[in-house]
This record gives C-alpha cells, sequence and structure tokens, in this order.
C-alpha cells in the first residue's frame, strides 16, 4: 500500500473501505457517534467547503480552534489542513484569521468566528452569537458532499502552529511518528481535559492512526476518568468495540 503524504491522500485512503468505522466518539451523558470512511470524508468535504467559500481559507490562513478533544474538532483540523491552512491551538488563537469555538461569547471582537456546538445532534448553536458568527451547526450542512475546489496545499506552509512549526509537507510524517500502534488498528484514544497539549495530541494521533489504515476509538476526558474507575465496563467496551491497540 502506498503510503499518504498528504491529507488528502489520508481521506482517500480512508474512503477505499467506505463503511468500515474510522472514528468513534464517547462522550458525556452516553453519548456515541461513529464516523465510517464515508461519513468522516463526507463532513471534512463540507467544512473544507465552508472554510474556502466563507473564509477564502487557504496556504497561509490560520485557522484557530479554541475546541476540546472532540470528534469534531478532528474534523475542523482535517478540512482546514486539506485546503492547506495552518492550524492554530492554544496561544494564538483570538489573533488567528478565523476562530472556531464552542464558547463564541469569549471572542467578541473576532471577525470572522464559527461557533461550533458539540452534542451530536444539536442543529444549531443552542446561546447567543456575536453579530456576524457563522452557525456551524446549521451552515456545514449546506455545503456540498464533494470538495468543490480547494487551493493547492504547499508543502512549505506551516500546518500546526507550534514551537516545532510543523510544515504540510511533513504533516502526515510527523503525525505517524507519534503511533505506536500496528498498521490497520482500532486503537483507543483517550482524552484529556486541556484544551491546549492534549487537543493537539488527539489530532496528530488521529491523524496517524487514519494515515496507518487504522481507526479511532477517542473517548471525552471524564468518559476516560470514569472507565479508568470501572475496569469491567472498560472491559466491555474495549470488546464490543473490537479495539486492538491503545494509545
Amino acid at each position: 500500500m502506498k503510503q499518504p503524504t498528504s491529507v488528502a491522500d489520508v481521506l482517500a485512503l480512508v474512503t477505499r473501505d467506505p463503511g468500515r468505522p474510522r472514528l468513534t466518539w464517547y462522550g458525556p451523558d452516553g453519548e456515541r457517534i461513529e464516523l465510517s470512511g464515508a461519513v468522516l470524508a463526507n463532513w471534512v468535504s463540507k467544512t473544507t467547503n465552508l472554510l474556502v467559500e466563507e473564509f477564502d481559507a487557504g496556504p497561509g490562513v490560520q485557522v484557530g480552534l479554541d475546541l476540546p478533544a472532540h470528534w469534531r474538532t478532528v474534523v475542523w483540523a482535517l478540512a482546514a489542513w486539506r485546503c492547506g491552512a495552518c492550524v492554530v491551538v492554544g496561544d494564538g488563537v483570538s489573533a488567528a484569521d478565523v476562530v472556531v469555538t464552542d464558547r463564541p461569547e469569549a471572542y467578541p471582537a473576532v471577525d470572522q468566528l464559527v461557533a461550533v456546538a458539540l452534542p451530536g445532534l444539536a442543529r444549531r448553536f443552542d446561546g447567543e452569537l456575536p453579530a456576524g458568527a457563522v452557525d456551524a451547526a446549521s451552515a456545514v450542512m449546506t455545503y456540498g458532499d464533494q470538495i468543490g475546489w480547494a487551493p493547492e496545499v504547499d508543502a512549505g506552509e506551516v500546518a500546526v502552529a507550534s514551537a516545532d512549526g510543523v510544515l504540510h509537507g511533513a504533516l502526515v510524517g510527523w503525525a505517524g511518528d507519534g503511533v505506536r500502534a500496528p498498521e490497520g488498528a482500532r486503537t483507543l484514544l483517550a482524552s484529556g481535559a486541556d484544551r491546549t497539549g492534549d487537543v493537539v495530541g488527539v489530532l496528530r494521533a488521529v491523524l496517524g492512526m487514519l494515515a496507518r489504515d487504522g481507526s479511532a476509538v477517542l473517548l471525552d476526558a471524564a468518559v476516560a476518568v470514569a472507565l479508568d474507575g470501572d475496569p469491567a465496563r472498560r472491559e466491555r467496551l474495549v470488546g464490543s468495540e473490537r479495539v486492538t491497540a491503545e494509545a
């Protein structure tokens, strides 16, 4: 199998087996969301179209993600990378060209703002939105299932704003280097409560797993803690999800 070298390659890889689960999320209040390869690619395509058409996202454009480690955060990161933009997490989010957040009230002065409702069945953001903010829950679904047009990714542009400054040309390799699971593994991945370090780690891990033709079972921080305290429940989840590796 040819190893993917870009996010576009990774998305093509996961859709070769379109019905296979690629990202499964366990969230608060018993929420479980499963995205097959086809469904994940569909979400990324719609979100990429929104970023490009609404905000001219592309090489050199910074997309700030003020979101917890979550399946929706993975989608927004993949979409930003798919059009060659730079993902910013933590310090610097408020100065990014576009800010994507689940707490829009924290960014009253940001001109290009996207409000994200985290619950899987949300059809609109439940709360007041600053003037001009885009409600992702309703807006994303209006965009095409296939990418209409996206800028060509510049391998020399920054993909992850960090001390290391990961470039697009090295992004998939950087993600793969952080994965210990074998190729094709279904990996249990626990997130933490840190909206900076843990988010970057989760994004890196999930991209790396997908690039190795694998899949991820991503646990919300509170769910991970609860499972650690209930080994029997954890064992049932591992069995029902057919987990073959743990991050």
